[in-house]
């Protein structure tokens, strides 16, 4: 259940209603928000009624969360999350855009990407450290080291980074230089990997894995969300298909899908989507019209040295172009039609 407290609650009241769930066995999570404090009570009817609650003082009123989802689900929040980046607000009435090469091969690279990418105007840098690749001959990434360059980047540009975890093993590491933690496609479903993430002080991009359903991506942030993070951010990434014009198949549809049914964030990632740079920026501007709240992009300063995933990054010149376009359509969607009604 969703519990809300009056504007005018004092924190003796709020005390009370804590008291009496945790009393009851139930975890529960409170959420502040300017209008007013709300308390999410995840399976909290199984053991107490709303007519136990809704006479304490301070309550309002006592809202069911019918959803599997008990705290992704959009019952169990008062309005929609927004996620804080180093400053960047995901989730918010700004189109977020986060842009960077797929892995951190070396200084020269990293800094000349990051140099063009701040000067696009976009505020927070990928690269992976860490590299989760099908083949174990693959390209690993830097680990450590990798690290350490985010960090000088991060530095001298002024620039938010959002890197990946691929272990719990050295999660903490990851921690300690993100800004923001991705959990990968291939790790979607990693439950461990999934409930550190939840006990991390830093906000969580969770993609959503090349066969999994709307259903089981959200099971996958409730493990998040669970263990006490509500900084949590869902990214499509593409789904595998039949389709075999392109790496594997953009579900465009998920996005407002995705944001009726949860509180939290939808961003798109149109370069693992395509697999093809020719591709990326007209489903990158189709994710935008779709409602999604940003976009992760690969790009780099030589794709065809990249030593991972070159076929799909933009090149610096084609990087700045989808920022303008992108901010193009997402302002042309908050403008009123000629009928008065928003689009």
């Amino acid at each position: 259940m969703l519990i809300l407290m009056e504007p005018s609650a004092t924190p003796d009241q709020v005390r009370e209603v804590l008291v009496l769930l945790e009393a009851s066995g139930i975890r529960c999570q409170v959420n502040e928000a300017p209008e007013a404090l709300s308390i999410v009570a995840p399976h909290a009817s199984q053991a107490l009624k709303p007519d136990r609650i809704e006479p304490m003082a301070g309550v309002r009123r006592v809202v069911p969360i019918t959803s599997p989802f008990k705290l992704a689900s959009a019952d169990a929040a008062t309005g929609r999350t927004v996620v804080d980046v180093r400053g960047v607000r995901i989730g918010g009435p700004e189109l977020v855009l986060v842009g960077g090469p797929c892995g951190v091969e070396s200084r020269d690279q990293l800094f000349t990407v990051a140099r063009y990418v701040a000067e696009a105007g976009v505020k927070l840098l990928r690269a992976g450290a860490f590299k989760p690749r099908t083949s174990p001959y693959a390209f690993q990434g830097l680990g450590l080291e990798g690290l350490r360059l985010l960090e000088e980047v991060r530095a001298e540009f002024g620039l938010g980074i959002v890197t990946e975890a691929t272990e719990v093993e050295t999660f903490d590491d990851v921690e300690r230089s993100a800004d923001m933690i991705q959990i990968g496609a291939r790790n979607m479903q990693n439950f461990a990997l999934l409930r550190r993430a939840g006990r991390a002080g830093k906000p969580v991009l969770l993609k959503r894995g090349p066969s999994a359903t709307l259903e089981e991506w959200l099971y996958a942030a409730e493990y998040v969300l669970g263990e006490g993070n509500r900084q949590v951010v869902l990214c499509e990434r593409g789904i595998r298909t039949w389709s075999d014009h392109a790496r594997n198949t953009l579900d465009v549809s998920v996005v407002p899908a995705a944001k009726g049914l949860t509180h939290l964030p939808v961003m798109v990632d149109p370069s693992h989507a395509t697999g093809r740079r020719d591709l990326v920026i007209p489903c990158a501007l189709a994710g935008v019209a779709a409602g999604a709240d940003g976009l992760l992009v690969e790009t780099h300063c030589h794709p065809e040295k990249a030593l991972s995933d070159g076929p799909q990054a933009l090149l610096p010149s084609d990087f700045v172009r989808l920022v303008e376009l992108a901010q193009g359509v997402h302002r042309a969607l908050q403008m009123p039609t000629a009928t008065g009604l928003w689009m």
